[in-house]
């Protein structure tokens, strides 16, 4: 998949944005701790292994004693990611030297889950209560499938079967960049919305996530808190079922606009209801790089301008309707061609020339 020129940010450049208050209030969640841990470069883990109970400030040039020469670049990079996230707390000394200290409630967090372990605050429920539990391959299914039906229902709503019930606080992340929206027209992709098409599934769902965070504070919601249950969720194991009366009502409607989304699946049972976490709820932990994949690519276009596209995917297929006129579509073959006619329509949607380039 090609890179692009929108930038999906994850988690930890949102955590680092935050007020120091905020942060330091995540802070106190022992899984948030380990998640920002899990985050950060090879690097600066082993910095926060090594300050985790020094009690005192460190000098920064015996911090740089620890590093090789060839390494200074890494070190400072290293160094500035842990100052912005706070796990690192800089200060100047009486010499007018800057030293470092592991911030105190991080370090009291992360060492009792690592000395004490810890407990999520809800467990998964017993099998005798939840029947037919779906398998974690009909679960990825399931995930790929509703994230494909929510992205097909923005593009071509007509072309989806049983389409999603969105949330208003979900449209809104689109109303913002992704759909524009004129008089009483169907809405239609931005030059924006089309290079969000082009960005693998991982990528889609850290943009989405950002822009969801980024306006809860207009629907009342702290972003402190978003964030806090959105990471701690990334701790569930993927196809237990963990009971919706744990929740509270704010993260019931998360959970409801993540369901959406396909992070996880809602059943219902006789004597309540549980939710799922799939692959993509736990992959909200990770920094955009490690869970980030590239797909080999699937089209192919000849000299003519012929396209053939080898996907049984409705949402592919739409893809290429923006920019190519689709002729025929067998069960694993979509046939088309792209014309001038094809083109200017494209342009006139906002979609470059070089995004078609690219998709190609």
């Amino acid at each position: 998949m090609p890179e692009v020129r929108i930038i999906a940010k994850n988690f930890m450049d949102m955590v680092a944005s935050m007020p120091a208050m905020k942060l330091d209030k995540l802070y106190e969640n022992g899984f948030i701790c380990e998640a920002i841990l899990r985050s950060l470069l090879p690097l600066a883990k082993k910095y926060v292994i090594q300050m985790l109970h020094i009690d005192v400030s460190v000098a920064a040039k015996l911090l740089e004693e620890w590093v090789l020469p060839g390494g200074v670049s890494k070190h400072r990079v290293a160094i500035d990611r842990l100052v912005q996230l706070r796990v690192f707390l800089e200060a100047v000394d009486r010499k007018n030297e800057k030293t470092y200290k592991v911030n105190p409630t991080f370090q009291r967090s992360l060492q009792k889950l690592l000395v004490q372990g810890g407990t999520l605050p809800r467990e998964s429920m017993p099998s005798n209560i939840t029947v037919r539990l779906p398998t974690l391959e009909n679960l990825e299914a399931y995930a790929l499938e509703q994230w494909e039906c929510f992205l097909l229902q923005l593009i071509s709503p007509s072309q989806v079967e049983k389409p999603l019930n969105i949330s208003s606080s979900l449209m809104k992340v689109f109303q913002r960049r992704i759909l524009s929206y004129r008089d009483k027209e169907a809405p239609k992709l931005t030059e924006s919305g089309f290079q969000f098409l082009l960005m693998d599934t991982n990528a889609q769902l850290w943009y989405i996530i950002r822009e969801y965070i980024s306006n809860s504070e207009d629907r009342g919601v702290d972003a402190a808190d978003l964030i806090s249950f959105m990471l701690e969720l990334s701790f569930h194991d993927i196809g237990e079922a963990y009971s919706v009366d744990t929740l509270t009502s704010f993260q019931r409607t998360i959970i409801n606009d993540l369901a959406d989304l396909g992070l996880v699946k809602i059943q219902q049972g006789r004597k309540g209801s549980w939710f799922i976490p799939t692959k993509l709820a736990t992959n909200l932990s990770m920094s955009l790089a490690d869970s980030s994949s590239r797909k080999q690519g699937f089209v192919v276009v000849e000299t003519n301008f012929r396209v053939y596209a080898y996907s049984t995917s409705k949402l592919h297929c739409e893809i290429l309707r923006l920019f190519s006129r689709v002729e025929y579509q067998l069960p694993n073959l979509i046939v088309g061609a792209i014309t001038k006619e094809s083109l200017y329509s494209a342009f006139e949607n906002g979609i470059t020339a070089e995004q078609v380039s690219i998709r190609k």
